[in-house]
């Protein structure tokens, strides 16, 4: 049997319960999918990119907000 070997303390983190890592996955894999999408829009050249551009970076923002949600980090 393999040795597991704990991973070091991410400061600032605390440890997530199963619950809030599957949470935190949901988020990640919606993310994914999201980003996904935000792709094949940049692709087509007949949208407006700009607007195309300012979505992505909200979602990426809304993305990031929800992990802080979920992790409650205690630094700034």
């Amino acid at each position: 049997m393999a040795q597991q070997i704990e991973p070091p303390k991410i400061i600032g983190y605390r440890d997530l319960s199963r619950a809030e890592v599957e949470l935190m996955n949901l988020v990640k894999t919606t993310g994914a999918e999201i980003g996904d999408l935000v792709t094949q829009l940049a692709q087509n050249a007949e949208l407006d990119q700009r607007w195309i551009e300012i979505g992505k970076t909200h979602i990426q923002q809304g993305l990031m907000a929800l992990t802080r949600g979920i992790t409650q980090p205690d630094f700034f």
